[in-house]
């Protein structure tokens, strides 16, 4: 989980919502990634999305048996949907998300029986680091927010 605080602190340095993933098999990092949608303007580079990617091309497939996916906030549905199709065995994320986490805070998908895999997963690894780490980017992007507002309310009137 530490590799994966540490790729969120890539996304955030490139002004990103500060999501890291690390994919791992028998012990082995085989990919990471970090979020990117804003970046990259597709909606589905997240951090997961994107190891998931990346570790089906080095491993050269798209299933992906017997690896672990570490990743800084709970998945969303999306990512949670990908994460079954790539048949991982198991996901460890650090905070959960209460707007769109889709492994047990709004809802999750892992627990549907009528699903033809079953992902096991595990929240709350290291999840007050990665909380901070985005309590922290979204203050300092209210912050930023704040000030260009104030500046353009300051500006003199050109009517």
């Amino acid at each position: 989980m530490r590799l994966a605080l540490a790729e969120a602190d890539k996304a955030r340095a490139a002004g990103e919502v500060p999501v890291g993933a690390v994919l791992v098999r028998d012990g082995q990092v085989i990919a990471t990634g970090s979020n990117a949608p804003i970046g990259l303007h597709d909606p589905s580079a997240h951090a997961e999305m994107r190891a998931l990617r990346a570790a089906a091309i080095i491993l050269g497939n798209y299933r992906l048996p017997g690896c672990e996916l570490y990743v800084t906030l709970e998945p969303c549905v999306m990512c949670a949907g990908a994460i079954m199709h790539a048949r991982l065995a198991k996901v460890f994320f650090a905070a959960p998300d209460p707007k769109t986490g889709a492994a047990g805070s709004v809802l999750d998908l892992f627990s549907y029986p009528q699903l033809n895999h079953h992902t096991s997963v595990q929240g709350g690894v290291l999840a007050e680091e990665a909380a901070q780490q985005l309590r922290e980017f979204f203050a300092t992007r209210r912050e930023a927010a704040k000030l260009a507002k104030q500046r353009t309310q300051d500006l003199p009137d050109q009517g």
